[in-house]
């Protein structure tokens, strides 16, 4: 479970790190992403400081919802508190996956939109939010793909049950097999 938590933290940060100039200097961001200078209406700030507290709200409640960040009904607590995993048991497995699937989403839509607008010729800010939101939503899906679920490691071969040849196959060791039942 230590990718899924490394997932949620860089995630909030990278949330947060957006947010930040959202909210200190949305005239900065609107004249850097517009076409042409010029003073930014009251309207498109309102709007940069509202996403802006809208995407550290998503983060806080991602690191919450999560179990990266333990909810204890007290300090004393705390110490005897463990962090999520996805286990059915776990009381904050509920929420484990299916807030990783709204981030995954979240980081999916953003590197999609923001390779539309780099693609258009627009601004290369949004190709450094390409990067970093494709880098996330890959980070995202191996997490959901292969740390959303314990596998059983066998004692003999060393190997997790889930694991197969495709797509590269180990030949030598069919040729062993073969050779084994004639």
């Amino acid at each position: 479970m230590d990718v899924y938590y490394y997932f949620n933290y860089f995630s909030a940060g990278w949330m947060m790190l957006e947010a930040l100039p959202l909210i200190a200097t949305p005239t900065v961001i609107i004249t850097m992403l517009s076409p042409e200078v010029r003073e930014p209406t009251p309207l498109e700030t309102y709007l940069s400081r509202s996403l802006g507290l809208t995407l550290i709200a998503f983060a806080i409640l991602n690191l919450l919802l999560t179990g990266s960040i333990p909810l204890v009904p007290s300090f004393a607590a705390a110490a005897t508190v463990k962090g999520t995993s996805t286990d059915l048991e776990d009381p904050t497995a509920p929420y484990a996956v299916p807030s990783l699937s709204v981030t995954l989403t979240y980081h999916i839509a953003m590197g999609l939109y923001c390779y539309q607008q780099w693609a258009l010729g627009h601004s290369t800010a949004y190709a450094i939010g390409m990067a970093a939101h494709g880098l996330f939503a890959a980070m995202g899906a191996w997490v959901m793909m292969f740390a959303s679920a314990n596998g059983h490691i066998y004692r003999k071969t060393g190997a997790d049950g889930k694991s197969s040849s495709f797509p590269l196959t180990n030949l030598d060791a069919e040729k062993k097999k073969l050779d084994k039942k004639l």
